[in-house]
């Protein structure tokens, strides 16, 4: 194991495609990173749910927000919960001449622990200040910060990068040799995550300028 690898476990351990599968710190953060969304997986009165949720990573420890009232943040009268984490970015598509070898190339981090509820105000302050500007860097800074009732209505979960793995396809499309002649297109089509035209509110005041954060947004190049 490398120095900055995350160490295996039977949970991060796969069964198949195994060549795919690493523990690179520096490439899970990548990942984490440029992700808008995540999935988190709980169990509840038994029962398996997942949720799509924006989240923020902060050094070896990500961060997860929602409503108080949220049955995710209910499920647990401990502050701690048991969670499964993924994130998936598709990076092209992978058109092959069989239909059976069409495929994704993507990079994906799943990420097994314990979920703990930050409690103490100026941590849940400054996490969700983190989670804003891991949406749009630099928006904390120009809004408004959340009232005690929001702060109160609000769940902020901590998540230690501990048991994690990340998992890619890269490159063109595997075709049999016997299909190498057929008359059709093979190769990668690229898919990036791109912004449109900023669309302002109807109720704005004073139409002030698109601000520089909104108007050049972009995802961290990682690739």
């Amino acid at each position: 194991m490398a120095q900055n690898d995350y160490p295996s476990s039977p949970q991060t351990s796969p069964t198949r495609l195994k060549e795919r599968v690493g523990y690179n710190r520096t490439e899970v953060h990548a990942v984490l990173d440029e992700a808008v969304l995540c999935h988190v997986g709980f169990v509840v009165d038994g029962r398996p749910v997942v949720l799509p949720h924006l989240h923020a990573r902060v050094a070896d420890r990500l961060y997860l927000h929602g409503s108080s009232a949220a049955r995710f943040f209910r499920s647990s009268a401990t502050g701690e919960i048991p969670v499964c984490v993924t994130v998936t970015l598709v990076d092209g598509l992978v058109l092959a001449r069989s239909a059976f070898h069409h495929s994704v190339n993507y990079r994906s981090v799943v990420i097994h622990g314990m979920a703990r509820e930050v409690t103490a105000e100026s941590d849940k302050k400054a996490a969700l200040a983190t989670l804003v500007d891991a949406v749009v860097p630099g928006r904390s800074a120009a809004v408004r910060g959340p009232s005690r009732k929001e702060l109160a209505a609000t769940s902020v979960l901590r998540l230690d990068l501990e048991s994690v793995s990340i998992k890619s396809r890269t490159g063109p499309p595997q075709d049999d040799a016997s299909d190498l002649a057929l008359p059709y297109w093979a190769g990668v089509l690229p898919v990036k995550l791109t912004a449109g035209n900023p669309e302002p509110a109807d109720d704005l005041v004073g139409s002030p300028a698109i601000p520089a954060h909104v108007g050049q947004w972009q995802r961290p190049a990682s690739r």
